[in-house]
């Protein structure tokens, strides 16, 4: 990543305001998506190794690829770089431009993928849009492209599925009973009050044929070989864009307990209500679970997640002369309460030098969650940022750099913002009320005026979000 696309105005007139920015890009730049691919897929004469486990190819007919996610490019890219020849077809699903009905894929420095050059290099695929992180029409015509696909496999073949964050919105396919509009409907309301993503992918996995291991189940018999860009805290893998390759460890009691829990039954639609009650009493099959032959040819490897990130960062945050610290990987919760932790901890940093000396960065990793109490603009980055701001004002030599590491935070085209001591003063100065702005969850206007948004462009990889405070 070029360390420039992270200098925001108030970035750029920090005394360490490059040196920042550097250890945000060697953040991003350990997770880029295709060399953790060729990390872990190589071709060695008539083998080809997927991480320890091999392929003998005179055994194998046929490879087909399935690759959906926000890195769907880069990752597709990279195999069809290793497998050459051999790759017989594929489809690759990425996300969509905000607004538009084009791939979010951009060109430049660090941003190689633009939809020309993958569709370049990724022979004999066809290349689709869908939308995130609500589905569209297009992300069910892209799981019917799936399955068409899967439905030629034969256990000569060797399906070679390549996942990443987002899957689960642009690769939909509602079950018997329940329409695009209903999963719309509900993926709205559990993005809106507050679920993790684990609690979301639970429900997801219970409406939806290609999720909780039903990629697996069109796939067979042929076997699977999956490799996975984690986005999901503690990357656990029936999680990550709904497990579609995975065993599923939960169950429909647990999908209805996620409605029950956050006040939804009333609110969801009648045919998810009514899936879900089959379900309970028995007259919809669960998904595939643990011990499932099915999985007995299906491999799942984990090629990299958000502690990479987080790590490199230390790495070069050290290198930068900072003292560093990995606070968590695990940060869940409200993303207004995460943000008013990390003030408070930048605050202890400032007044006693604890838990870090200055030069310091402190690195936070994770995901947190958003309930909606306004109308306004934004996502869990910017609220996080923003309600550090009444905490952090007139603190000296401080800032908090929130970041979606996939470059777009909620549905906005900002990965995040920064925060200074001075952010309150300048934004009274503008007439911005920050107390205001968060009751509304509008975070993305009040930045934007500060000129504080973080908006690298899609960064074509996704493992989560980092938080960084420095101290100097």
């Amino acid at each position: 990543m070029n360390p420039d696309l992270f200098l925001t105005t108030t970035l750029r007139s920090l005394p360490h305001g490059d040196a920042m920015a550097r250890v945000l890009a060697a953040a991003l730049a350990a997770v880029e998506p295709a060399a953790a691919v060729r990390r872990f897929l190589r071709l060695e004469d008539e083998t080809l190794l997927v991480g320890e486990q091999r392929y003998d190819l005179s055994q194998i007919e046929r490879i087909f690829l399935v690759s959906v996610g926000k890195a769907g490019a880069p990752m597709a890219t990279a195999a069809a770089e290793v497998l050459g020849q051999r790759l017989t077809e594929g489809v690759v699903v990425v996300k969509a431009a905000v607004g538009s009905q084009q791939p979010a894929l951009s060109e430049g420095e660090g941003l190689a993928f633009s939809l020309e050059a993958a569709a370049r290099q990724v022979v004999n695929c066809q290349l689709l849009a869908a939308s995130h992180p609500l589905p569209d029409e297009r992300s069910v015509a892209a799981a019917q492209h799936v399955a068409a696909l899967l439905a030629k496999a034969t256990e000569r073949d060797l399906v070679l599925v390549l996942i990443s964050g987002g899957g689960s919105a642009l690769m939909s396919l509602p079950a018997p009973g329940v329409g695009l509009a209903d999963m719309q409907r509900l993926t709205g309301l559990l993005l809106g009050c507050g679920a993790t993503i684990n609690e979301i992918n639970c429900l997801r996995k219970h409406l939806d044929m290609v999720k909780g291991g039903g990629l697996a189940r069109l796939a067979a018999p042929a076997p699977v070989a999956t490799l996975i860009l984690s986005d999901v805290v503690g990357n656990p893998l029936d999680v990550i864009a709904s497990g579609p390759t995975v065993p599923d460890s939960s169950s429909f009691a647990d999908a209805w307990a996620v409605l029950k829990r956050y006040g939804l039954v009333e609110q969801a639609p009648l045919p998810i209500v009514a899936r879900l009650q089959a379900g309970l009493q028995g007259g919809e099959a669960d998904t595939p679970k643990p011990g499932d032959p099915l999985f007995g040819a299906v491999q799942n490897v984990l090629v990299g997640s958000n502690i990479q990130a987080a790590n490199a960062a230390l790495a070069r945050a050290t290198g930068e002369g900072f003292h560093a610290l990995l606070l968590t990987t695990y940060a869940q919760g409200e993303a207004r309460v995460v943000g008013q932790l990390l003030a408070a901890i930048a605050r202890q940093m400032v007044e006693t030098g604890q838990p870090l000396a200055r030069p310091a960065c402190l690195v936070l990793g994770g995901e947190t969650t958003v309930t909606l109490r306004g109308n306004g603009k934004g996502g869990r980055n910017q609220e996080l940022a923003l309600a550090a701001v009444a905490e952090l004002s007139g603190l000296p030599n401080v800032a908090l750099v929130t970041l979606a590491s996939d470059g777009g935070d909620g549905p906005t085209d900002a990965a995040g913002a920064v925060v200074t001591g001075e952010t309150l003063a300048r934004a009274t100065a503008l007439g911005l009320n920050p107390g205001t702005a968060l009751a509304n969850n509008d975070a993305y206007p009040f930045f934007a005026l500060l000129g504080d948004l973080l908006k690298t462009g899609p960064t074509d990889t996704n493992v989560n979000d980092l938080a960084f405070v420095f101290v100097w």
